[in-house]
């Protein structure tokens, strides 16, 4: 199986991480949508929300506010929004449950599909200050 997610948890990929616990990581978006784009990941492959039992699901999903608001904090956004997809038609690009965390800015509006590409010194400040507001 050749799965991203997957190589990033064996560190066979680098990536800017958030936060981890036994059975979850988040870290930043390599293409983010807006400032502090970040994924929640299970470690465990599923590559569908619905492969997984309902307990890992709400495991998963449990994590997500104090994640939210430590991005939220550092970044100074006004709010966020998630995403989940599951499948190909769905645009899921990496086959690998995760649930990105999006932050939104009042004066920028919402748009689901520019993404930038910030450099890897950029994401490891941003990723440092992340993790000092994520209790």
């Amino acid at each position: 199986m050749n799965c991203i997610f997957c190589d990033i948890l064996s560190g066979r990929r680098g990536a800017h991480f958030l936060y981890e616990d036994d059975y979850h990581v988040a870290f930043l978006d390599k293409y983010p949508i807006d400032l502090g784009h970040s994924l929640v990941v299970p470690k465990e492959h599923h590559e569908r929300i619905t492969d997984m039992d309902s307990k890992a699901v709400g495991n998963l999903f449990s994590i997500i506010p104090k994640i939210a608001n430590g991005i939220l904090i550092a970044a100074g956004a006004d709010a966020f929004s998630l995403g989940q997809n599951n499948g190909r038609a769905a645009k899921q690009i990496i086959p690998h449950v995760h649930i990105h965390i999006i932050p939104r800015y009042n004066h920028k509006g919402t748009i689901w599909t520019k993404r930038s590409i910030s450099s890897d010194d950029e994401l490891l400040i941003l990723a440092k200050k992340i993790k000092e507001f994520i209790v």
